[in-house]
């Protein structure tokens, strides 16, 4: 599988360095990565992690102010692409087809080739504008998976509400966190 994965600059910053982590892991998993501008500015600000660092889990970098690198072509085929965090900002990119950066393009490009995005949208509260703005992208085909606090699943940590948010963007592709604890209903029923 090829995934772009776009980490904008939202706070949860974090949660876009996880993700490229867990699918790191996965066996055949190629991916693209874009941070933008304000990501940098967040890494900094949120972390103690090096933007090398984190470039260096992807298999391929791009600058976002590189609008012909080819993540930014339909030609080039990917399974799709996961936006996390997803700032207002970018969001806002996305559902109005502004692709003046290369992470706005990217998912511009799968959008109209009809492949799977993800957006997580990192902002509270949410504006009518905001709220505007994620309709217009469902709309346009997107996911939106906010990273929403659970407690289904008797999370202990930040790690694991991380982990949860995590999973829920993985299952749009079919794909699994180990660490993902789904929920299992209210009683268990009997095994036959």
């Amino acid at each position: 599988m090829k995934l772009v994965v776009g980490i904008s600059g939202a706070s949860g910053v974090e949660m876009g360095a996880r993700l490229l982590a867990i699918l790191k892991r996965m066996e055949g998993m190629e991916t693209h990565l874009v941070i933008s501008d304000g990501a940098k500015t967040n890494f900094h600000e949120e972390t103690q992690m090096d933007i090398a660092d984190v470039e260096a889990i992807a298999d391929y970098v791009y600058d976002d102010h590189d609008l012909g690198a080819k993540i930014s072509s339909g030609s080039f085929c990917t399974d799709g692409m996961i936006v996390i965090p997803c700032s207002m900002k970018s969001l806002s990119n996305i559902a109005t087809g502004n692709a003046g950066n290369l992470l706005a393009r990217a998912a511009d490009v799968c959008l109209k080739e009809g492949r799977k995005v993800v957006l997580v949208p990192r902002e509270m509260p949410m504006s009518k504008i905001h709220l505007r703005n994620m309709y217009l992208a469902a709309d346009a085909g997107c996911s939106i998976v906010p990273p929403m606090l659970t407690f289904y699943n008797d999370p202990k940590t930040l790690d694991d509400q991380v982990e949860h948010v995590i999973g829920k963007v993985l299952m749009q592709f079919g794909l699994k966190n180990e660490k993902f604890v789904p929920w299992d209903g209210t009683a268990k029923a009997p095994h036959r």
